[in-house]
C-alpha cells in the first residue's frame, strides 16, 4: 500500500506536467486547470504519505525524516502554480514545475541511493530549464542573461552531482549495499572521509552553501520570480539540507565518534556562509539579488545546527530548513508582486507602496521579521535552537570537545551577529520598498494590489510563519522535527513573549483611540527645509559606508569581479589548460609524433623503475 501511494504521488504530477507539455497553447486555460489539479491532487497524495506508518522496501523509505518534507513540497507547489495563473507563461514552464514536483518527490523518499542519484539529477535538469524561461514582468530579464545563469547553474550543480556519484561508489565499496536503511557505516578512515564530503559538497551546491552558492544571485535576477521563489528558496533548500541530515543522522552516525573533525568543517562552512552571504546582500540594489544573498545566508544556520552533532541543534537546523522554505518563498513572491506592479525591482525606483498595496506589505513585513529572526515569528525559534545548540556543545566537559570550544563561541558569535545584520538589511528593505516617497515617475493610477491568485499565497505563507512561531512546539516541532530527535532540555518557550507583544499591541491601540489623533500629510523635509520634488530619499544608501571602508571596499570590488565565484575560478582553469592543449594539437604530424614518442619513452620508463 505504501509503494503504490508514493508511485501514484510521483506519477501524478508527471503526467499532469506531460498532458501539459501536449495541451495546444491555444487552449491555454486547460493548461492551467491540468496544472492546478496536478498540484491539488498532488496535495492530497501527500498528505496521505504523511499519514502512512513509517516503512522501508527496496525502493522507498519513509520516516519522520523525510514524511514532512514530502507535503511541505506539495504545499509550495501548489502556491507557485496559483501564483503564475495570472502571468503568460507558456506550456513548457507548468510541465517543468510539475516535473520538478514529481523528481523532489521520489529524491525524498528513495531508499536506494541509485534511484535517488537519478531523481537528483533530473532535478538540475528541469531547474536548468525553468530559469531558461523567460519572466513576462521582468524590466531586466533577457534570453542572453538567463541563458548564461541556466548554463552556470547547470555547471555548478554538475559537477556536485558526479561527486555524489563517486561518493555512492565509495559507500557502496565499504558497505556492500546501495540501500539506505542498511548502510551501516563504522569508521571513519579516509575513504569515509571522502565519501561524506563527497556527500556534503552535493548538499552545498543544491542548497547554496558558500563556496557553491554564486548560481543562485544570477539566476535570481533571470529567472521569473515564481521559478526562484519554488526553487533556490524553498525546493532546493529542502532537498540540500534533507541530505546533509540524512548522510549525518544515518549514513554515517555510526562513525559520528570519529567525525569531530567534520563537524567542525560543517560549523565553519555554516558560520562563513551567515557572515559572507549577509554582508553582500546589505549593499545590493536590487530586490531580487538581495533576497538571494539572504536565501545563501540562512542556509548557513542550517549547516551550522546540523553541525554541532547533538540533538537540539541539529532539531534547529532542521526546522529552519522548513521555516527559510516558508519565509524566504514569501518574501520573492513579494517582490514579484512589486515588480507586476511597478515595472521594477530596483529598490531606487521604488517606495511608498504600502498605500497602494497593503496585503503585500503586510505579508512582506511578516516574513521580513521572520527571517530577521524577530520573536515571536518562526524564524526565531528556530534560530533559538541553533543558538541553544552551540552553547550545549560548548558546555560539554569531554576533553574532546573543550579543544573546540574557541570555534563554537566565534559560530555562535558569527550566527547572532549575522542575523543582527539581516534586520538591519531588511529595515532597508521595507522603507525602500512600502515606506519611503514614492517616485514622481511611478503612475499611481495603475499602482494596486495584484490579483487574489498573487496575493493568496502570500498571505498563506505569511500566515505559516505566525502559526509556526506561536505554536511551534504544538504543531511543526511535535509532528515534523521531535520525531526525529530526542533530549531536548531549556527550549525557548514562545508564550509568554507572545503574550506581552499582544497586550502592549492592544495598549498601543486603546491609546491611539482614545487620543482621537488626527493624521496628517506634509512635505518631505530635512533639517526643517522642504526637499523639492526632484529629490528623493529612498534609503537605499543607508549602508554604503559599510562598502566605503577601506578593507571592506576592497572586499566588495573583487567581489564585483568574480574573483570569489567558484565558476568563473574554475572556468578561467579550464580555459588556461585547454589555451595550452590548444597549442599542442596543431595538426601537424611531426610534432604529434614526437609527443608520441616523448610519452614511449615516460611509460618505458615508469615500467623500468
Amino acid at each position: 500500500m505504501g509503494e503504490k501511494l508514493i508511485a501514484y504521488l510521483i506519477a501524478v504530477p508527471f503526467i499532469a506536467g506531460l498532458l501539459c507539455l501536449l495541451t495546444h497553447k491555444r487552449i491555454n486555460w486547460l493548461t492551467l486547470f491540468i496544472s492546478l489539479v496536478g498540484s491539488i491532487i498532488s496535495l492530497f497524495l501527500s498528505i496521505f504519505v504523511y499519514a502512512l506508518q513509517p516503512f522501508s522496501s527496496q525502493f522507498f523509505l519513509l520516516d519522520g525524516l523525510n514524511k514532512f518534507i514530502v507535503p511541505a513540497v506539495a504545499l509550495f507547489g501548489i502556491l507557485i502554480v496559483l501564483y503564475s495563473l495570472k502571468m503568460t507563461f507558456h506550456n513548457s514552464y507548468y510541465t517543468f514545475i510539475l516535473w520538478t514536483l514529481s523528481a523532489a518527490f521520489g529524491a525524498i523518499l528513495s531508499n536506494n541511493l541509485i534511484l535517488f542519484l537519478v531523481f537528483w539529477s533530473f532535478l538540475a535538469f528541469t531547474l536548468y530549464l525553468l530559469i531558461q524561461i523567460q519572466a513576462p514582468i521582468s524590466s531586466i530579464n533577457n534570453a542572453s542573461d538567463s541563458s548564461a545563469a541556466a548554463k552556470k547553474t547547470f555547471i555548478i550543480i554538475g559537477a556536485s552531482d558526479c561527486l555524489l556519484l563517486f561518493g555512492i561508489a565509495i559507500l557502496w565499496f565499504l558497505n556492500g549495499t546501495l540501500q539506505i536503511d542498511k548502510v551501516n557505516f563504522q569508521q571513519a578512515g579516509k575513504l569515509g572521509t571522502i565519501a561524506f564530503l563527497c556527500f556534503a559538497i552535493a548538499s552545498f551546491a543544491k542548497a547554496g552553501a558558500v563556496p557553491l552558492h554564486t548560481w543562485i544571485p544570477d539566476m535570481a535576477i533571470s529567472a521569473p520570480v515564481p521559478v526562484t521563489a519554488f526553487l533556490p528558496a524553498s525546493l532546493d533548500k529542502l532537498l540540500g539540507i534533507y541530505l546533509l541530515a540524512r548522510v549525518s543522522m544515518n549514513l554515517f552516525s555510526a562513525a559520528k565518534s570519529q567525525l569531530s573533525a567534520i563537524n567542525i568543517f560543517l560549523m565553519l562552512i555554516g558560520a562563513g556562509t551567515i557572515l559572507i552571504a549577509v554582508f553582500m546582500a546589505m549593499v545590493q540594489h536590487e530586490l531580487k539579488k538581495l533576497l538571494a544573498y539572504h536565501a545563501v545566508s540562512q542556509v548557513g544556520y542550517m549547516v551550522l545546527g546540523i553541525g554541532t552533532g547533538n540533538p537540539i541543534g541539529i532539531a534547529g537546523g532542521i526546522f529552519h530548513m522548513l521555516n527559510h522554505a516558508i519565509y524566504k518563498s514569501c518574501l520573492f513572491l513579494c517582490s514579484g508582486a512589486v515588480e507586476y506592479r511597478t515595472g521594477t525591482s530596483d529598490l531606487d525606483k521604488l517606495g511608498g507602496l504600502a498605500k497602494f498595496m497593503p496585503i503585500t506589505f503586510t505579508t512582506c513585513l511578516i516574513a521580513a521579521m521572520s527571517i530577521s529572526g524577530v520573536p515571536p515569528f518562526n524564524g526565531f525559534v528556530s534560530k533559538w535552537m541553533v543558538y541553544q545548540g552551540l552553547i550545549q556543545q560548548l558546555g560539554s566537559s569531554t576533553a574532546q570537545q573543550q579543544q573546540f570550544n574557541i570555534i563554537g563561541v566565534l559560530c555562535l558569535v558569527a550566527a547572532m551577529f549575522g542575523s543582527a545584520l539581516t534586520l538591519a538589511s531588511f529595515m532597508k528593505v521595507i522603507h525602500a520598498t512600502f515606506l519611503g516617497q514614492t517616485p514622481k515617475y511611478q503612475n499611481s493610477q495603475i499602482l494596486k494590489e495584484v490579483h487574489w491568485t498573487m496575493a493568496l499565497p502570500q498571505v498563506a505563507l505569511a500566515a505559516l510563519c505566525v502559526i509556526f512561531g506561536i505554536f511551534a512546539f504544538q504543531i511543526p516541532l511535535k509532528y515534523f522535527v521531535f520525531p526525529q530527535v530526542s533530549h531536548f532540555i531549556g527550549v525557548w518557550q514562545p508564550g509568554l513573549a507572545t503574550l506581552l507583544i499582544i497586550i502592549g499591541l492592544l495598549i498601543g491601540l486603546i491609546i491611539y483611540l482614545a487620543s482621537k489623533l488626527k493624521l496628517r500629510e506634509s512635505p518631505t523635509f530635512i533639517g526643517g527645509e522642504v526637499l523639492p520634488p526632484e529629490v528623493r530619499v529612498s534609503g537605499v544608501e543607508f549602508y554604503q559606508t559599510i562598502k566605503d571602508l577601506k578593507l571592506f571596499n576592497r572586499i566588495y570590488s573583487l567581489a564585483d569581479r568574480k574573483v570569489f565565484d567558484i565558476y568563473d575560478l574554475g572556468k578561467n582553469v579550464v580555459l588556461a589548460v585547454s589555451s595550452v592543449l590548444s597549442y599542442v594539437h596543431t595538426g601537424n604530424l611531426h610534432r604529434y609524433l614526437i609527443w608520441c614518442l616523448i610519452g614511449v619513452v615516460i611509460l618505458l620508463f615508469y615500467i623500468a623503475k
